[in-house]
């Protein structure tokens, strides 16, 4: 016998690791998610996962009214989940694990942010390790708010970009 699945909800937010190239202007953007073709490379057995494409947004483009509507977010999808995955922008990632504690102090379930500091669709990406560290800490951890990125876990609040280390680090 089976046990039941994990029911994670997955809420993406755009940021870098959804970026795609537009090749008649020459940049990165956010205008297609590229997150379900990343979530079909992984190998989730003993996973229920509800989508949840909440925005698409550089993180830098984000408004406290955007990290108090993840916060909401996360606070309605953690009643009936067993964790939260909140796919995010790394420049404010930090300002919405903040806005998630104060908004809800200690979840009931694991909350889980993570992103990318180069956009999946690249050669060298870091999105498809995060995400997998994601989904599985999310399994493992007890209620609280973290990121998990770069084969680390930390939990918030005391959490900040490093921008010359190009990781997350614990608040001096």
């Amino acid at each position: 016998m089976n046990p039941a699945p994990r029911r994670i909800a997955l809420i993406s937010t755009g940021g870098t690791i959804e970026k795609t190239y537009d090749a008649l202007r020459g940049v990165l953007t956010n205008e297609v998610s590229v997150l379900d073709l990343l979530l079909g490379t992984l190998l989730l057995e003993g996973v229920a996962l509800t989508r949840v494409p909440l925005m698409n947004k550089d993180s830098l483009d984000m408004s406290e009214a955007d990290h108090a509507l993840i916060a909401e977010t996360v606070e309605l999808f953690s009643a009936a989940h067993d964790g939260v995955v909140v796919v995010h922008g790394t420049d404010r990632l930090a300002r919405t694990g903040d806005a998630i504690v104060e908004h809800l102090g200690t979840p009931r379930v694991p909350v889980v942010l993570t992103g990318a500091m180069r956009p999946y669709v690249m050669r060298n990406t870091d999105a498809s390790q995060n995400l997998t560290e994601a989904l599985l800490a999310v399994q493992l951890l007890g209620p609280g708010v973290y990121v998990a990125m770069h084969n680390k876990v930390l939990q918030f609040p005391g959490v900040e970009k490093d921008p010359q280390r190009g990781t997350f680090v614990r608040r001096a």
